[in-house]
């Protein structure tokens, strides 16, 4: 099937989606409108089988010095927008802008600039970096790519980047391994390299998940000071609500592909309105040792195929307040219970 074919199926068969009410703000960095990711399944190799809705109809903005958190549980689609905003996937629809520019169909020289200005932060630091070489070669590797020839330039770039991260002295650590360093210290080159080359956007995932919890919030304040000392936008994905509070200024919650609720930080964790936020605030650590031995409820059975997503609210069939007949049957626009802050839930109406 081609592409042209493809669209004119998402026409005919998604619903139309309600774009965000943000007003537009000179300084966005970021800007993804009604974007869709769907991946071509083929039965015995050839033949058209369906789709794999990934990401259906998703809008946002993303201004300098803003984080945006992606909330969700595993298979939601978070993953599949950060690769589709790092361009490892294309757009089956809708556009992504970035500084004023469409960049769904970048080519070549112009998609290397362009990566050059995203940096990029791996949920898991020792998988992220070759064994093979040293931290020196690993920081160096970005910097030889995009055309830094000066070796004497490179190493003061690299000793810089060392000691923004707190990895001090520099020059101690250069010579080193990957599994010389301990968890945090690898995570710490990771994002020393996402950082390598000075870029505009930062994409966070799950950057704390791997590490110990005594270290996850050094991390998360490092990544905080590196983002207000070069002004960087920043998507910090992650299924864990309890840190996003501390790192996030927008909350966008993810099930099925879809953003079911939307807002500021305060909106979504103190007026939380859709019922499978409450599911993910329900999920959350809890530091109270009192509350240790507590059964919480979480809702029943497994999210969706994204092939054959259920008709109507993609959370109903789990949903405890389903209405018969209504979250069933036609999907819910977003509704605003107060401004800013978007819910996709029939029991605003």
């Amino acid at each position: 099937m081609t592409t042209k074919d493809k669209t004119k199926e998402m026409k005919t068969s998604s619903p139309a989606k309600a774009q965000t009410s943000r007003s537009l703000i000179s300084d966005v960095l970021l800007n993804i409108k009604d974007l869709h990711v769907w991946f071509e399944l083929r039965k015995w190799g050839f033949r058209h089988a369906g789709y794999v809705r990934a990401v259906d109809g998703i809008s946002f903005e993303l201004t300098n010095s803003e984080t945006i958190a992606i909330v969700g549980e595993s298979g939601c689609g978070k993953t599949s927008l950060m690769r589709t905003v790092l361009l490892l996937n294309r757009p089956t629809k809708g556009t992504v802008t970035f500084e004023s520019k469409v960049i769904n169909d970048l080519k070549a020289d112009d998609l290397k600039n362009y990566r050059s200005h995203v940096g990029y932060v791996q949920q898991d630091p020792y998988g992220a970096m070759p064994p093979f070489m040293s931290i020196q070669a690993i920081l160096e590797e970005p910097l030889k790519i995009n055309g830094v020839k000066d070796p004497v330039e490179r190493f003061n770039r690299v000793k810089k980047a060392l000691e923004e991260v707190k990895m001090s002295p520099a020059e101690e650590f250069m010579a080193k391994f990957p599994h010389m360093l301990s968890g945090g210290q690898q995570q710490r080159v990771v994002i020393a390299r996402a950082m390598i080359m000075e870029p505009r956007l930062l994409i966070a995932d799950e950057p704390v998940s791997m590490l110990d919890a005594s270290v996850r919030v050094e991390i998360l304040k490092l990544l905080r000071g590196l983002q207000k000392k070069h002004n960087l936008g920043v998507i910090y994905i992650t299924h864990d609500l309890s840190t996003v509070r501390y790192f996030s200024e927008q909350i966008f919650v993810m099930y099925a592909g879809q953003v079911i609720e939307k807002g500021n930080v305060k909106q979504v964790l103190q007026a939380t309105s859709h019922p499978y936020t409450f599911a993910l605030l329900e999920a959350t650590s809890d530091p109270d040792a009192h509350n240790a031995t507590v059964q919480k409820e979480v809702p029943p059975g497994e999210p969706p195929s994204l092939v054959n997503p259920p008709k109507g609210c993609r959370f109903h069939p789990r949903c405890p307040k389903m209405i018969d007949g209504l979250c069933n049957a036609e999907m819910p626009p977003d509704f605003e219970p107060e401004p800013g802050h978007f819910v996709k839930c029939w029991l605003l109406k």
